[in-house]
């Protein structure tokens, strides 16, 4: 149900589809973990909780699902990055979507990365009740220095 939340909220407020949206739920879903760009989630708590991401998100964060579900949306930037990432976030809850942003990012790892022209959005049931947010993007760069996490 959670990826059928996250490709209505994205049409809700872009009016463009994530990802073609043919055949059954369950393709659908298998679709969205599959896609060749990153979509990763969290929910509505104070310091959030991933709780999606599909196969690109793994890979760039270089993690299992069982890790991600278990990371602070917080920790995919480097500390010095977080305040910026959270007045985005901000913004992103009050309008409902952000389109253009750019920031580094770190792995688990350690590996930094550049993501640019990403786009945030708010999560909501069919009622309107928002329940998290997410973002993709499809274009990131590897950085040269890696960050070791305090």
């Amino acid at each position: 149900m959670w990826t059928q939340h996250l490709l209505d909220s994205f049409h809700h407020w872009t009016g463009r589809e994530l990802l073609g949206r043919s055949g059954s739920i369950t393709d659908q879903t298998q679709a969205l973990f599959d896609a060749p760009f990153v979509v990763v989630s969290h929910g509505v708590d104070p310091d959030p909780i991933l709780n999606y991401g599909n196969r690109a998100a793994l890979e760039l964060w270089d993690m299992t699902w069982e890790q991600l579900t278990q990371t602070p949306s917080r920790h995919t930037a480097e500390l010095m990055n977080q305040g910026e990432r959270a007045a985005m976030l901000r913004l992103t809850d009050q309008q409902g979507y952000f389109e253009g942003y750019r920031g580094v990012r770190i792995s688990s790892t350690g590996r930094r990365f550049l993501v640019e022209n990403a786009t945030v959005w708010n999560i909501l049931t069919p009622s309107g009740h928002r329940i998290g947010q997410a973002a993709t993007f499809s274009h990131w760069s590897f950085l040269t220095e890696e960050y070791q996490r305090p």
